[in-house]
């Protein structure tokens, strides 16, 4: 695909993390516009899966540009969206929002608002596919996005000229990854989580124990542990060893 013209096109890139599947969700959204404007969007649910995520971010996308008459280009590293809105759009409608199984279309409601959205749009949206966790600054950084607000986190959204923003229009058109990185961690099976609270760490087998122990409690930290090894990084961070944790 040529790469598109920066003064007739708005380049977005969307992505979804849940922590668990279902679990704690976050998206990410990424939007350059034809002014050379850059908007980012995100936002958290707290129980909800990894393609809700998806599927939420690329309408948040769209919706944020629905008024706009240039070319669109939405990439994102999920094929499950790309191929819901280039093809199986068209079917489900036409079988009653039905599987060929005859079984009700899984997250109807999003696909709905994206069909609307996409279908209003003029030009139609193009989608680009790009590969998740390989170094493409513009997904990575709506995967940071994403991450974060699953994790209960509070990530700070740039608003502002492409001039003060951290990736460059270079960034933002590249689409092949440079590297391999590890899998996100939204993506990766929980170990526990960690709570400290009142100068207290605690390990929890899940994330609603957690939650449960955070809520409402100034200056309480809480993360996902992975690993046996990323427990001890995360206690050091904290200024304990496993040997504080409380079960």
């Amino acid at each position: 695909m040529p790469q598109p013209n920066l003064v007739t096109s708005v380049i977005v890139y969307a992505d979804g993390a849940a922590s668990g599947n279902p679990g704690p969700g976050g998206w990410g959204g990424l939007i350059l516009m034809p002014d050379l404007k850059i908007i980012e969007l995100g936002g958290a649910v707290p129980a909800t899966t990894n393609n809700r995520m998806e599927l939420t971010a690329a309408i948040a996308c769209l919706n944020q540009v629905k008024d706009s008459r240039h070319k669109i280009y939405v990439h994102t590293d999920s094929s499950y969206v790309i191929q819901g809105a280039e093809g199986w759009i068209k079917g489900w409608k036409k079988s009653g929002w039905k599987t060929k199984e005859g079984k009700d279309v899984a997250n109807r409601d999003l696909w709905e608002q994206l069909d609307a959205l996409t279908s209003s749009a003029q030009p139609t949206p193009e989608w680009v596919y790009v590969a998740g966790h390989t170094g493409v600054p513009g997904n990575e950084r709506t995967d940071e996005i994403a991450v974060a607000y699953s994790l209960g986190e509070l990530p700070r959204l740039y608003q502002g000229p492409l001039s003060g923003y951290t990736l460059t229009k270079e960034d933002l058109l590249t689409t092949e990854g440079k590297k391999t990185n590890p899998r996100s961690r939204s993506k990766l099976q929980a170990l526990h989580y960690l709570s400290l609270v009142g100068r207290v760490p605690m390990r929890h087998k899940t994330w609603v124990e957690c939650e449960s122990r955070v809520r409402g409690q100034t200056g309480a930290k809480f993360k996902k542990v992975t690993t046996p090894d990323e427990e001890g990084k995360i206690l050091l961070e904290w200024g304990y060893k496993k040997e504080d944790v409380k079960e």
